[in-house]
């Protein structure tokens, strides 16, 4: 199957959608060329109602740390944005709920064997670190250990504006690792322009 059909498809899904608090919407960013590869946790309210992937001030750090315009971003055929969950889980007593449990399974490794050119995948957050490289002791640690997967992987926090507090106490991630990344995608930037 192409994967414009398997998009056409994921976008019609509707398996969770009973569990949804505002029913489903699944949101995602694909092309078979792109080479970086951004995996979330799953939409958050703003990005429900716009249908576009880190449509909100998560989104602008994540830019951010990439070094990528918006127009960049939103190039399928450069980012692939696959989240954990496609739908907005609704909220939570701390935040927005996990990515429904339903969604991985049933989608993920179809749309990754369409995705042949990713050369970076960038995990944000624990649901996408424990889905592609298995559990760690926290996710403090396994940022702190990036190198240790790093070129093909890169573990992040989060980018929401709710882990300031973890960045501040962390100031080594923007230190070391983001001006790293900026570098490799930088290099991709430059690889595919000519």
């Amino acid at each position: 199957m192409a994967l414009q059909e398997l998009l056409a498809e994921v976008r019609a899904c509707r398996i969770c959608e009973a569990q949804l608090p505002l029913g489903a919407r699944p949101v995602v960013q694909a092309d078979s060329g792109a080479h970086i590869l951004i995996v979330g946790q799953a939409p958050g309210l703003r990005v429900h109602e716009t249908g576009i992937p880190f449509n909100d001030p998560s989104g602008e750090r994540l830019r951010d740390w990439l070094g990528m315009t918006p127009e960049e971003f939103y190039d399928p055929r450069q980012v692939a944005i696959l989240p954990m969950g496609f739908c907005y889980p609704g909220r939570g007593r701390s935040g927005d709920n996990p990515p429904r449990p339903e969604c991985a399974p049933a989608w993920r490794q179809r749309l990754l064997e369409q995705l042949p050119n990713i050369e970076l995948t960038v995990l944000a957050g624990r649901y996408a670190q424990e889905w592609h490289l298995g559990k760690a002791v926290n996710l403090t640690e396994r940022v702190r250990n990036w190198r240790d997967v790093w070129p093909e992987y890169v573990p992040i926090p989060h980018p929401s504006p709710r882990n300031n507090l973890w960045l501040r106490r962390n100031p080594w991630f923007e230190q070391e690792l983001v001006p790293c990344l900026q570098q490799r995608v930088a290099q991709f930037r430059a690889e595919n322009s000519s």
